[in-house]
């Protein structure tokens, strides 16, 4: 997978943009420094590599995506080792969580952070006998961004989310001061609102939430 891992890096820093890299840098406010690619970029050149040199196995991934995390010089390349964890071979293979982990904790801020959050929610609706306990401990750790991860698990999930799961996480970060739990929070809650708007009206109205929480949940509610 080296060769995979060095295609990657050569194909962000060729489209690499300056201007935008300050731009983005000032935005994301982070000390990391950027190459100015966009995320659509970066995925299409992530996928584009991989489909040259293709890993045949989810540990083939890890491996790749790992090393990309880890070395990585530029926020871009943390991007690319999200995308790759999102290749067929490894959507819901239970053996990357301990990397989404990795990710969640030293990645430590939003745009990281969500972009792990459909990995797991890949991992909690192939696996949600071993998910859901991991995510009930997520919802109660220390760490501001496994908390943030595990209210936001279920986005997209749709019909197939796990409302009691759901409850439990939000529950128990209802009163949690931090912005990027309050924020996650109403996420979640608007998200399941564009397919079971009934639940989340019972819910909102059995729960004490934050303003925040409560305005981002019941943005598209009529």
């Amino acid at each position: 997978m080296e060769a995979l891992v060095a295609d990657v890096r050569a194909a962000l820093r060729s489209v690499a943009d300056p201007e935008r890299a300050r731009g983005m840098q000032a935005y994301l406010k982070t000390t990391e420094p950027c190459l100015g690619v966009r995320l659509p970029e970066v995925r299409r050149l992530t996928r584009a590599a991989a489909t040259a040199d293709p890993p045949a196995t989810a540990a083939d991934v890890e491996q790749a995506a790992s090393a990309l995390w880890r070395g990585a010089a530029y926020r871009e390349e943390r991007y690319a080792a999200i995308a790759l964890t999102g290749l067929p071979v490894a959507r819901g293979a239970l053996e990357l969580l301990p990397l989404y982990e990795e990710m969640i904790t030293t990645g430590a801020w939003w745009d990281l952070v969500d972009g792990v959050a459909g990995r797991v929610r890949d991992l909690l609706l192939a696996h949600p006998a071993q998910l859901a306990p991991v995510l009930q401990d997520w919802a109660r750790s220390a760490d501001r961004w496994l908390r943030r991860s595990a209210v936001i698990a279920q986005l997209g999930a749709r019909d197939r989310t796990d409302r009691a799961l759901l409850a439990e996480v939000i529950e128990v970060n209802a009163a949690d001061p931090e912005f990027f739990v309050r924020k996650a929070i109403g996420w979640a809650l608007r998200d399941l609102a564009k397919t079971d708007p009934a639940w989340v009206r019972g819910f909102l109205a059995g729960h004490e939430l934050s303003p925040l929480s409560r305005r981002e949940a019941a943005r598209h509610l009529s």
